[in-house]
């Protein structure tokens, strides 16, 4: 069997990536990746300026740094600038899996628009021998997609050998005389994945011929059922998107496998890892069934689901914030405020927030929540202290302590979110600098 491997590479690049866009290839240095950066620089002659490579360095094997200088030559044979990412693994139940996850919050963090990755069809059957083992549902037996479209969070994905035989990038591998990196642990069959790939797999070839093929299939199928899935959450929201905070109301109509379609929907469009399917009933039983005035609070990954007000958020736990935390800010630009969880910049509004002219020359600072704070929003009104500022404001209790507060020349002049003491704020007709927080 022989495919052009160029035309399917260029078929893919044109169906998802806008022209001249640049691409990051994930190059592991394996036969894979190997063949895919052949395939775009030599096969498709794409210029330098256009395709770049990331490697990144789990730091596992005794191998690894041998690795990437193997990767670091190769790039450079073939013209194309490499960045080589360490990360730290986590060692627990499943280390491919925490690489995994490193991996990609690697490519997330590469600043790319679109990650090329070298995934084929034997993979894609492996993974949904995989899911299916685990029980996993339409989603996880769609296994990976040909093209994933960017998120807030990530850089959209392509893999354009997905429907491409091992055996036919081998041929492609072995005609160009490339090489490559063998790494042994993936003769290791204690791994479930190399178990499927050198033993089921190969058994279920010998009796049913197209195996491969037919689970490839499969997932495309699946994939379309866990679209229709995702419509059907939609429309049980009442026909609203993704949304930040999932309400609570319209699930206690639903029958409880409608229900558990919605939180599945909603967890992944947050990026949380999906619980089993026992877990997930517990968590919306929990969520539907607590009393009103209960606090719910549910870890899921590295996350907690919190209930407020009949409405379940997505809460990423941060350390309490140091009280003595200052940090002097000239008052320009977008201020990253890890410690808080999210951004702060000033906006310019006219006759509205903090009034220019008072902070030119003057002294501006943010600092987190202390207790007993005090602001007056009116003129003719009394202060009231921030406390009662921030429930009368309806904001969650678990944002409370995450809010900015600006102090000019060390005095209070306003609170993110809630807003500006009368001695600072702008007249009518002058300019203003409301303060905006942008959460993460």
């Amino acid at each position: 069997m022989k495919q052009d491997l160029a035309a399917l590479v260029r078929a893919g690049v044109l169906a998802h990536v806008p022209p001249d866009a640049p691409l990051v290839l994930g190059f592991s240095g394996g036969i894979d990746s190997m063949v895919l950066l052949h395939v775009l620089v030599r096969g498709l002659r794409m210029p330098p300026g256009r395709i770049s490579a990331i490697h990144v360095n789990h730091q596992i094997s005794p191998q690894a740094a041998a690795w990437a200088a193997f990767c670091r030559r190769s790039c450079r044979e073939f013209g194309v600038r490499l960045k080589v990412v360490k990360v730290a693994v986590k060692r627990g139940n499943s280390t491919e899996a925490a690489a995994r996850t490193a991996r990609y919050r690697a490519f997330a963090e590469s600043g790319a628009g679109t990650i090329v990755l070298a995934h084929n069809r034997d993979d894609q059957a492996e993974t949904v021998l995989l899911q299916l083992l685990r029980g996993a549902g339409p989603r996880g037996l769609a296994a990976m997609p040909a093209f994933r479209g960017a998120a807030p969070d990530s850089p959209a994905v392509l893999r354009p050998l997905l429907d491409v035989p091992r055996s036919v990038i081998a041929a492609y591998a072995g005609r160009h005389r490339l090489r490559w990196i063998e790494d042994d642990s993936n003769g290791d069959r204690a791994f479930l994945r190399n178990f499927l790939r050198h033993e089921v797999l190969p058994l279920l070839e010998t009796r049913l011929p197209g195996t491969g093929a037919t689970l490839a299939r499969a997932a495309r199928l699946q994939a379309e059922t866990s679209d229709l899935l995702d419509a059907l959450a939609v429309a049980d929201l009442g026909g609203a998107g993704p949304p930040n905070g999932l309400p609570l109301a319209p699930l206690k109509s639903l029958p409880p496998h409608r229900g558990r379609n919605v939180l599945r929907y909603f967890l992944r469009h947050h990026g949380l890892l999906m619980p089993d399917a026992d877990h997930l009933g517990e968590l919306l039983r929990q969520a539907l069934a607590a009393r009103d005035d209960a606090r719910v609070c549910i870890r899921t990954g590295e996350a907690e689901l919190r209930r407020f007000r009949g409405v379940l958020h997505v809460v990423r736990p941060l350390p309490a914030p140091d009280p003595d935390f200052a940090l002097a800010w000239n008052g320009r630009g977008t201020l990253r405020l890890a410690v808080l969880g999210g951004f702060l910049r000033l906006e310019r509004r006219p006759g509205a927030g903090m009034e220019g002219s008072l902070l030119r020359g003057a002294r501006l600072e943010v600092r987190v929540r202390k207790g007993g704070e005090t602001l007056r929003l009116a003129v003719g009104s009394r202060s009231r202290t921030v406390r009662n500022l921030l429930q009368e404001a309806a904001l969650p209790p678990w944002m409370r302590d995450r809010l900015p507060f600006l102090y000019v020349d060390g005095e209070l002049a306003a609170v993110a979110g809630i807003g500006v003491d009368v001695r600072f704020q702008a007249p009518a007709g002058r300019a203003g600098y409301w303060p905006l927080w942008l959460p993460d």
